[in-house]
Formats: structure tokens, C-alpha cells, sequence
């Protein structure tokens, strides 16, 4: 019989199949189990809980050294950055991302792939009897639950110490000195551009989120960031100094020397704070992912050598050469061309409307948009006006997302009526849209943002998976 050895036992094969099963149906248990709690934008900001975890554990996150990064945009393309440099050197990397695309086990990743299905499973295992006390303690003293992104936090943690690895790279999920990552020190902290958003949790005012982000610079770390609002700017050196941390600036320690755009990309020239780069290809649209570049090469020379040391260019290539950063001005199919970019924000469209004005040379760009009830749907829109021929306007599957009708009168404000499209569900609109873009015969695409949700669906609906 198949699969049968004579000793009437299974075979390897079908042990194999049996195991491969047996973890499929544990890690779908434990994300749902995960899932089921408070999600990310759902949160009492403290520390308590994570830290009691993590304290319980021996302080697993201690083990190795951390690159954190904070901002409002732009920081998982900078830390995937980040993490293909410090990979190209032969270092053991541990990444850590948030939102994800399509699994939850996309934000733990083990030298650049995420985390397998058998490794998170051990590392939650690890952690899950102390979540569980802290969840009890507290819920005893009348506050709540380790949230969703807590927990990841703790496996994300647990399992870099587990792996182990050289050096974990770090996205914050939210703010900086009360988000969960931040149980963490790093010996380099990375701020991307700040801008306004979470306002109902990080303030109101630009020096206020930036309190708030300020909370990851460390004493005796390097911090690295990006060209800021001069409010911005004052209160990130008022942290430094107050901490003892040395602060260095894009403009002024390190920069962008020269950008041209190239076929599949961009070569750039950059001014680190070790020395110059000159003619690295980098396989990503937009200047603003030139700059997230720069931060990143700064990043990785603070961590180094202190920022007193020239990379190897050789290196330096090659790392940048292979890095991809999912979601983010992503081309996922050809005739027409679909690009899906996660820009939530008011600035996330910013820097998507400008890219696509730099990068691309559509005779007609067709919008599928779909944002979510708590996002500037109002400023995005006028944003991406000059640079969308009509405008699709939907909904993803997220219990966050606003109705399309409520969308599209927006919409109708902003664009005219006879340039907006309401269609309820999201695989139907891409189908208006690609239909759109190939009328006449010309050169048309299609562009999905709004969310990171509306990228994610997108690219599961066309096919692509792979981060």
C-alpha cells in the first residue's frame, strides 16, 4: 500500500505530510488567537505590559543589537533597506515591519524571509504562558489585554533571540516612546520625514508626534534622520542632548549628491557620514526612496563603525541592487499596468504623486482608491487629482474601510463628476479600471492606494504574494 512501510507504519512521506499539516492547522489557531485581540490602532499607550513580558522572558530583546526606526512615512522601505545592506555583509539580520501584506508572519523576518510557520510557532509557544499571567494581572487590576501588536512584539522579539541573530532592525508600529518596540534600546535610531497622522494618539501638532518619535533616541546611541520641519528638528535635538546621544542630520552629515532616473529605478550618488557612493542602482520609483536610501546607508555606517567609516562601494551595490520593498509604488502586472502604492496618509500621497510624475509616462492613469474611516480622505484625494485621468473609488474587506458612496462624493468634489466611478467591491473595480485604461488603445495604467489594505487585496487578487 502507498505510503505504507511493511511494518504496517507510514512512511516518511507520508510522516512528513501528516507534520506539514499538524503545523498549518497550530499556526492558524495562533493567528487567530492573535487576531482576536485589540488590534494596533486600538491601544492604551504604556509599556507595563510588554515590558512585564519581556522581563519574564530574561529580556530576550538585550541579546543582540537593535537599529530602531521611527517617522510617518517611509519606514519599512528604509529598514528592508537597512536590512539587504547589513545582509550583503554577511551579518545574520532579524527584521521587524508593520503593517504586513498578507500573513502576519511577513513582519518577523530571519535574513530577509519571513519567519517560518514552525519557527514563529516555538517562538509563541516561548512567550504565550507569560502573556497569559500579564494578560491576568492585568485584566485583575482593571485594565486590559496585551494587544495584537504587543504580542507580535514579543514573538518578533523572543524569536531573534531564538534564531539567533547579529542584529534585529526594527519598525516602530506607532509614535516611539510608548510603542511596544520600544522596550528595545537601540544603538542607532532612525527617524524618518514626520509628518502629521495617529493624531488622536501621538498630538495634535507637529512638536507633539514628535515627542512622541523622539522617545526611541537612547543614551550613548547614534540618531540618524531624515530632513525634518525646523519644530521637528528642535525637539529631536532636545532629546539627544537630554539623553546623551550624538544626533547627526540629513543636509548637514549626509546626503543625496545626484538622482537620475533609470529603467526599473534610479541611480543616485550619496554623501554618507563615512564617505561618498557614487552610481548605485537602486530597483525602487521615486525621490523619496533616494532619500530613504540615504538614511539607510547612514543607518548602517552608524552601526558599524560609528559613522567614521567608508563602506566597501562593491558592497554597497550589490546590497542596494536587491532591495524590494512590497506595496510600495509596486508594478504587479503588465497590459495594462497595475501599481499598487500603501499610501495612507496625506503625505504617503505626496511622495506616491510625485514619483509617479518623475518615474512614469502614462498617456492615461486610472485610480482605484479605497481608504480607510480614520485617514484625510478629503487631502489624499486632492493630492492625487493632477495625476489621475479618473478615479475609481471602492472599498477593501477591512471593518475600517469608508463606504464607497461616501468615497465617492468626496471623490465628485474633487475630480468632477464625470471623472469618478463608484464601484462597491474592489475585484469589480479593478475591472472598470483596467477596462478604462485600455480604451483607445493607448498606453494606459491603473494605480490602487488608499490603504495598505487596498495594496495588499490588489496584489492577492492579481496574483502576487511574495514579500
Amino acid at each position: 500500500m502507498a505510503g505504507v512501510n511493511r511494518s504496517g507504519r507510514p512512511d516518511a512521506a507520508q510522516q512528513e505530510a501528516a507534520h506539514k499539516l499538524e503545523v498549518m492547522r497550530r499556526m492558524r489557531l495562533a493567528e487567530e488567537a492573535i487576531l482576536g485581540r485589540a488590534p494596533e490602532h486600538d491601544l492604551e499607550p504604556s509599556l507595563d505590559r510588554i515590558a512585564a513580558v519581556m522581563e519574564l522572558l530574561g529580556d530576550p530583546q538585550r541579546t543582540y543589537p537593535v537599529i530602531h526606526l521611527t517617522g510617518t512615512n517611509g519606514k519599512t522601505s528604509t529598514t528592508r533597506i537597512i536590512e539587504s545592506l547589513l545582509r550583503e555583509m554577511g551579518l545574520r539580520t532579524g527584521r521587524f515591519t508593520s503593517p504586513h501584506l498578507h500573513t502576519v508572519r511577513e513582519r518577523i523576518a530571519l535574513s530577509g524571509e519571513p519567519i517560518s510557520e514552525e519557527r514563529f510557532l516555538a517562538a509563541y509557544d516561548e512567550v504565550l504562558p507569560f502573556i497569559e499571567m500579564i494578560d491576568e494581572k492585568s485584566v485583575a487590576e482593571g485594565g486590559p489585554r496585551m494587544t495584537f501588536f504587543e504580542v507580535l512584539v514579543a514573538v518578533a522579539y523572543a524569536a531573534f533571540a531564538d534564531a539567533p541573530v547579529d542584529v534585529a532592525i526594527v519598525e516602530v508600529g506607532m509614535g516611539g516612546g510608548w510603542d511596544a518596540t520600544n522596550v528595545a534600546d537601540g544603538s542607532v535610531a532612525v527617524v524618518t520625514p514626520v509628518s502629521m497622522d495617529h493624531q488622536h494618539f501621538l498630538g495634535n501638532t507637529l512638536e507633539e508626534i514628535a515627542g512622541e518619535k523622539a522617545g526611541i533616541i537612547k543614551a550613548d546611541a547614534v540618531a540618524v534622520v531624515a530632513v525634518q520641519e525646523p519644530e521637528v528638528t528642535q525637539v529631536l535635538l532636545d532629546r539627544a542632548h537630554d539623553v546623551g546621544a550624538r544626533i547627526t542630520f540629513e543636509g548637514n552629515d549626509f546626503g543625496l549628491l545626484e538622482r537620475e532616473v533609470g529603467v526599473g529605478g534610479q541611480q543616485i550618488s550619496v554623501r554618507g557620514l563615512g564617505g561618498d557612493y557614487t552610481d548605485l542602482f537602486l530597483p525602487l520609483h521615486g525621490a523619496h526612496q533616494a532619500h530613504n536610501t540615504v538614511l539607510a546607508l547612514a543607518a548602517v555606517e552608524a552601526f558599524l563603525g560609528g559613522g567614521e567609516q567608508r563602506l566597501d562601494p562593491d558592497i554597497v551595490r550589490a546590497g542596494l541592487a536587491s532591495v524590494a520593498s512590497p506595496g510600495r509604488l509596486e508594478i504587479v502586472r503588465r497590459s495594462p499596468t497595475v501599481l499598487v502604492d500603501a499610501a495612507h496618509n496625506t503625505a504617503g500621497a505626496l511622495a506616491l504623486r510625485d514619483a509617479l510624475e518623475d518615474s512614469f509616462n502614462f498617456a492615461r492613469l486610472i485610480g482605484v482608491v479605497a481608504i480607510l474611516k480614520d485617514k484625510p480622505a478629503t487631502e489624499m484625494l486632492e493630492v492625487l487629482e493632477p495625476v489621475l485621468d479618473h478615479v475609481v473609488v471602492t472599498s477593501t474587506t477591512s471593518a475600517r474601510a469608508m463606504r464607497p458612496e461616501e468615497l465617492g462624493e468626496l471623490a465628485v468634489d474633487i475630480f468632477g463628476e464625470d471623472r469618478v466611478t463608484v464601484v462597491r467591491e474592489l475585484p469589480d473595480a479593478l475591472d472598470v479600471a483596467a477596462g478604462m485604461a485600455d480604451e483607445g488603445g493607448v498606453a494606459g495604467g491603473v494605480l490602487a492606494t488608499g490603504s495598505v489594505t487596498t495594496a495588499a487585496e490588489v496584489r492577492m487578487l492579481l496574483g502576487t504574494t511574495e514579500v
